[in-house]
């Protein structure tokens, strides 16, 4: 069994909700990370495509 059946169905369903919860700030953290690479990437090439401009 997944979880000790003592528990009540409260308190199983409050430990998979926190265990939810976890997971999808672990997803945030994750989204968040990818998408500050992405606009640092696009910040350094509107600079190369702007100083290639003045060339």
């Amino acid at each position: 069994m997944l979880f000790c059946s003592s528990k009540s169905s409260k308190e199983s369903k409050s430990f998979f909700q926190n265990m939810k919860l976890e997971m999808l700030n672990n997803l945030k953290d994750s989204l968040e990370r990818k998408t500050a690479s992405v606009l640092a990437s696009i910040e350094v090439l509107e600079r190369q495509i702007e100083r290639d401009k003045q060339d």
